[in-house]
């Protein structure tokens, strides 16, 4: 019985994050693209600009950055590590082009999810701000398609709860520290029936404590931590990543033959090139959507909360979320890993990139082995962070604004955090999964339905900052 279940839990994950529903966040994308006139490359420079200088006078509760440094807390998470080696090893070095794809077109999506966060959020008289997927739902496209944004919400509180944001990230940390401390050991301990091991025991309940001491203060807390830690893990992990590339920069240009020859099935007997082409485009994709979370609605919360008046401003500060998450941190993985030749040895999961690491770097094994499980406990101790804003939102959404049963739904998902290296049942990954993807659907109907209303928005901006700068150029000259 048991089985059937399970088995009939995998099959639907497969359903729901199959062609389908990758062909529509890519289409959504190049469909804003198209409509933005290529916004994403246009103004790259811009929203970086932006990025790094808050606005003053904006209302919110946290800066710009700060709401970036939170939505990127649960952006990038093992899934720039151990995702990365497992598209490179299913779909091969072309896989990363396919990535790249998506990001460029996801960048474009969401920019929109930025704009519609800030246009549609509310703010109460304390100055609380709450938005997002399910206000734009409600407010832009009215009253009657309340229903659509609750089914948002409900699978935002699944997905934090029951996997994405707990157990999956505390079973990583567990993973990647029995992997370097214990490998082969025999001194565990059996809690819930499982073989625990006591680092893991000692990193669950360190864990735990960073996780409750941060979720305790709110977004404020969140928002300053994220702003420390983000940055800092982000920095470290790319610049471990160019060390090993400048160690092994002979490898590169072959790399990018590797990459580009893989992406068209150029390597591939001529019977199997469309073969070849088909499975690199669909694990790139997928894997690029799945990290950069472009469509997924999730970033929006927490855009919602940033202090600006400017929803196009904000909007372009979220699209570089999507720029840092794959353009840059899952390239530096994906080029490390194809440098290295580590994708192609028979490993799989995290063992690929730990290998990568080992070859690559002019360091001990054991001390490259070591960093990147530091990296991988810091993102996903910042993914464990950030969903828990995404789920007290969306479930706040979802009492009509009443914030006293959050309390209670924070110490649960301590809680939960707390059990996370326990936990070994596959449907619990699967059921968060599915959730995951389902939060997409409502999300890209209402950016499709709201388009009209970004492009203007954009238009109506870039008009104005176009007029503003114009005038005062004129009045530089008259002065001369």
């Amino acid at each position: 019985m048991f089985d059937s279940i399970n088995n009939f839990i995998k099959w639907f994950d497969g359903v729901v994050w199959g062609l389908p529903l990758i062909i529509l966040i890519l289409s959504t994308g190049i469909f804003l693209t198209i409509r933005l006139g290529l916004l994403q490359l246009i103004h790259l420079p811009k929203a970086l600009k932006f990025m790094v200088r808050n606005e003053e006078g904006g209302t919110g509760e946290v800066t710009s950055f700060g709401a970036l440094c939170t939505a990127l807390s649960a952006t990038i998470g093992t899934g720039n590590i151990v995702g990365v080696a497992t598209a490179l090893v299913a779909g091969g070095p072309g896989a990363l082009f396919w990535m790249w794809v998506a990001a460029f077109f996801g960048m474009a999506t969401k920019y929109a999810e930025g704009v519609l966060a800030i246009l549609y959020r509310t703010i109460d008289k304390d100055g609380h701000v709450l938005g997002g997927p399910f206000y734009y739902i409600e407010n832009g496209m009215g009253a009657k398609f309340k229903w659509l944004a609750k089914i948002f919400a409900f699978f935002g509180v699944g997905v934090g709860l029951l996997g994405i944001g707990t157990f999956t990230q505390v079973n990583g940390i567990a993973s990647s520290v029995r992997n370097y401390f214990d490998p082969g050991s025999t001194m565990m301990i059996n809690v819930f029936g499982n073989d625990i091991s006591i680092a893991v025991m000692i990193a669950g309940i360190v864990v735990t404590i960073c996780t409750g001491l941060v979720l305790i203060g709110g977004i404020q807390r969140i928002a300053r931590v994220s702003e420390i830690i983000v940055p800092f893990m982000a920095i470290i992990y790319v610049g471990i990543c160019l060390v090993l590339l400048l160690v092994n920069y002979k490898a590169i240009p072959g790399a990018f033959v590797e990459i580009f020859e893989g992406a068209f099935g150029l390597r591939a007997a001529a019977g199997g090139a469309l073969g070849a082409i088909s499975v690199a485009m669909q694990k790139g994709i997928a894997r690029g959507i799945f990290s950069n979370e472009a469509g997924l609605g999730s970033a929006p919360i927490a855009a919602a909360a940033a202090q600006t008046k400017e929803p196009v401003r904000q909007g372009l500060v979220s699209m570089t979320g999507t720029f840092i998450d794959t353009i840059i941190v899952c390239t530096m993985t994906g080029l490390s890993i194809v440098v290295t030749g580590s994708w192609n040895i028979g490993l799989e999961g995290v063992a690929v990139t730990t290998n990568a690491f080992q070859e690559g770097l002019p360091f001990n094994p054991g001390i490259s082995a070591f960093l990147l499980m530091m990296c991988l406990v810091f993102f996903a101790f910042t993914t464990i962070i950030g969903w828990n804003y995404y789920s007290e939102r969306c479930l706040e959404y979802l009492l009509g604004g009443n914030q006293k049963p959050l309390l209670f739904y924070r110490w649960l998902y301590i809680a939960a955090v707390f059990i996370g290296p326990y936990m070994t049942v596959e449907a619990v990954w699967n059921i968060a999964d599915i959730f995951n993807g389902l939060m997409a659907i409502p999300n890209l109907i209402a950016i499709i339905a709201l388009s009209g209303v970004i492009v203007k928005t954009t238009n109506e901006f870039f008009a104005r900052t176009k007029s503003v700068s114009g005038t005062k150029m004129l009045k530089i000259d008259t002065e001369k």
